[in-house]
Protein backbone atom coordinates (compact mmCIF):
# COMPACT_ATOMS: atom_id res chain seq x y z
CA UNK A 1 0.00 0.00 0.00
CA UNK A 2 1.06 3.83 -1.16
CA UNK A 3 0.02 6.99 -0.10
CA UNK A 4 -0.92 6.98 -3.77
CA UNK A 5 -3.14 5.10 -3.38
CA UNK A 6 -5.09 6.66 -0.43
CA UNK A 7 -4.72 9.95 -1.79
CA UNK A 8 -6.48 12.04 -4.76
CA UNK A 9 -4.71 15.31 -5.89
CA UNK A 10 -8.08 17.48 -5.07
CA UNK A 11 -7.73 16.38 -1.60
CA UNK A 12 -4.38 18.17 -0.85
CA UNK A 13 -5.34 21.93 1.10
CA UNK A 14 -3.43 24.57 2.56
CA UNK A 15 -5.93 26.38 5.32
CA UNK A 16 -4.43 29.91 6.55
CA UNK A 17 -6.36 29.02 9.78
CA UNK A 18 -9.09 27.46 11.59
CA UNK A 19 -11.00 28.45 15.19
CA UNK A 20 -11.09 24.61 16.20
CA UNK A 21 -10.87 21.28 16.18
CA UNK A 22 -14.60 21.11 15.16
CA UNK A 23 -14.17 24.01 11.90
CA UNK A 24 -11.18 21.60 11.36
CA UNK A 25 -13.67 18.65 10.86
CA UNK A 26 -15.82 20.97 8.54
CA UNK A 27 -13.04 21.71 6.74
CA UNK A 28 -11.54 18.61 6.42
CA UNK A 29 -15.30 17.02 5.48
CA UNK A 30 -15.74 19.78 2.89
CA UNK A 31 -12.55 18.36 1.30
CA UNK A 32 -13.56 14.99 1.25
CA UNK A 33 -16.88 15.54 -0.02
CA UNK A 34 -15.28 17.56 -2.81
CA UNK A 35 -12.81 14.72 -3.57
CA UNK A 36 -14.58 11.58 -3.22
CA UNK A 37 -18.41 12.33 -2.98
CA UNK A 38 -18.60 11.34 1.11
CA UNK A 39 -21.41 13.09 2.90
CA UNK A 40 -19.81 16.56 4.87
CA UNK A 41 -22.09 16.23 7.95
CA UNK A 42 -21.74 12.52 8.31
CA UNK A 43 -17.85 12.72 7.99
CA UNK A 44 -17.89 15.80 10.47
CA UNK A 45 -19.84 13.18 12.72
CA UNK A 46 -17.57 10.53 12.40
CA UNK A 47 -14.69 12.04 13.17
CA UNK A 48 -16.26 13.92 15.54
CA UNK A 49 -17.48 10.54 17.58
CA UNK A 50 -13.93 9.34 16.57
CA UNK A 51 -12.09 11.77 18.30
CA UNK A 52 -14.54 11.23 21.42
CA UNK A 53 -12.52 8.21 21.81
CA UNK A 54 -9.84 10.20 22.16
CA UNK A 55 -7.38 12.98 20.40
CA UNK A 56 -5.54 12.08 17.52
CA UNK A 57 -3.20 14.00 18.11
CA UNK A 58 0.30 12.09 17.71
CA UNK A 59 2.50 14.33 18.49
CA UNK A 60 5.46 17.04 17.01
CA UNK A 61 2.16 18.94 15.39
CA UNK A 62 0.99 16.05 13.68
CA UNK A 63 -2.67 14.70 13.83
CA UNK A 64 -4.46 11.72 11.84
CA UNK A 65 -8.23 11.97 12.55
CA UNK A 66 -9.66 9.21 10.68
CA UNK A 67 -13.20 7.76 11.10
CA UNK A 68 -15.34 4.32 9.58
CA UNK A 69 -18.17 5.60 6.80
CA UNK A 70 -20.73 3.95 6.27
CA UNK A 71 -21.75 3.86 2.21
CA UNK A 72 -17.49 3.89 1.64
CA UNK A 73 -16.24 0.90 -0.62
CA UNK A 74 -12.53 1.89 0.02
CA UNK A 75 -10.10 3.64 2.25
CA UNK A 76 -9.19 7.35 0.98
CA UNK A 77 -7.70 10.34 2.34
CA UNK A 78 -7.07 14.02 3.03
CA UNK A 79 -4.59 16.25 3.72
CA UNK A 80 -4.36 19.51 4.89
CA UNK A 81 -1.69 22.04 6.66
CA UNK A 82 -2.72 24.56 8.41
CA UNK A 83 -0.49 27.59 8.52
CA UNK A 84 -1.96 28.46 11.93
CA UNK A 85 -1.18 25.67 14.06
CA UNK A 86 -4.41 24.42 16.01
CA UNK A 87 -4.44 23.10 19.83
CA UNK A 88 -5.86 20.05 19.17
CA UNK A 89 -4.86 18.09 22.33
CA UNK A 90 -2.29 16.31 21.10
CA UNK A 91 -0.41 13.76 23.29
CA UNK A 92 3.13 16.01 23.57
CA UNK A 93 0.45 18.95 23.60
CA UNK A 94 2.16 20.71 20.58
CA UNK A 95 -0.23 22.45 18.60
CA UNK A 96 -0.62 20.55 15.01
CA UNK A 97 -0.39 22.19 11.70
CA UNK A 98 -0.14 18.57 9.47
CA UNK A 99 -3.57 17.08 9.80
CA UNK A 100 -4.00 13.71 7.50
CA UNK A 101 -7.56 12.06 8.38
CA UNK A 102 -8.54 8.82 6.63
CA UNK A 103 -11.88 7.23 6.02
CA UNK A 104 -12.57 3.70 5.71
CA UNK A 105 -15.83 1.44 5.01
CA UNK A 106 -17.83 0.46 8.12
CA UNK A 107 -16.55 -3.09 7.38
CA UNK A 108 -12.43 -2.49 6.80
CA UNK A 109 -10.84 -4.26 8.94
CA UNK A 110 -7.01 -4.47 8.37
CA UNK A 111 -6.93 -2.29 5.10
CA UNK A 112 -7.95 0.80 7.66
CA UNK A 113 -5.17 -0.30 9.91
CA UNK A 114 -2.57 -0.54 7.06
CA UNK A 115 -3.80 2.55 5.78
CA UNK A 116 -3.30 4.17 9.68
CA UNK A 117 0.16 2.56 10.26
CA UNK A 118 1.74 3.72 6.71
CA UNK A 119 0.68 7.44 7.52
CA UNK A 120 1.88 7.18 11.40
CA UNK A 121 4.90 5.92 10.11
CA UNK A 122 5.91 8.51 7.09
CA UNK A 123 4.73 11.21 9.28
CA UNK A 124 7.04 10.20 12.67
CA UNK A 125 9.88 11.38 9.80
CA UNK A 126 10.78 14.71 11.11
CA UNK A 127 13.16 15.80 8.00
CA UNK A 128 9.71 14.52 5.72
CA UNK A 129 7.56 16.86 8.09
CA UNK A 130 9.64 19.82 7.56
CA UNK A 131 9.52 19.09 3.89
CA UNK A 132 6.24 19.75 3.83
CA UNK A 133 5.55 22.56 6.25
CA UNK A 134 8.15 24.45 3.92
CA UNK A 135 5.75 24.10 0.71
CA UNK A 136 2.18 25.42 0.75
CA UNK A 137 1.47 24.59 -2.77
CA UNK A 138 -1.12 21.64 -3.03
CA UNK A 139 0.33 20.31 -5.97
CA UNK A 140 3.71 20.11 -4.73
CA UNK A 141 2.47 18.58 -1.26
CA UNK A 142 0.37 15.89 -3.51
CA UNK A 143 3.89 15.26 -5.34
CA UNK A 144 6.05 15.24 -1.71
CA UNK A 145 3.25 12.83 -0.13
CA UNK A 146 3.22 10.40 -3.24
CA UNK A 147 6.52 10.31 -4.03
CA UNK A 148 7.62 9.24 -0.46
CA UNK A 149 9.13 5.33 -0.56
CA UNK A 150 6.86 3.39 1.49
CA UNK A 151 8.81 3.13 5.42
CA UNK A 152 9.70 -0.36 6.26
CA UNK A 153 8.41 -1.55 9.86
CA UNK A 154 11.19 -1.73 12.36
Amino acid sequence: MQISSLLKPDAVRVIGAVSSKKRLFQEIAEVASGAYGLSAQSTVEALLDRESLGPTGVGHGVALPHARLDGLHEVCSAFIILEKPLDFDSVDRQPVDIVFSLFAPEDAGVEHLKALALVSRTLREQSFCTKLRANHDPATLFTILTEVQPVQAA
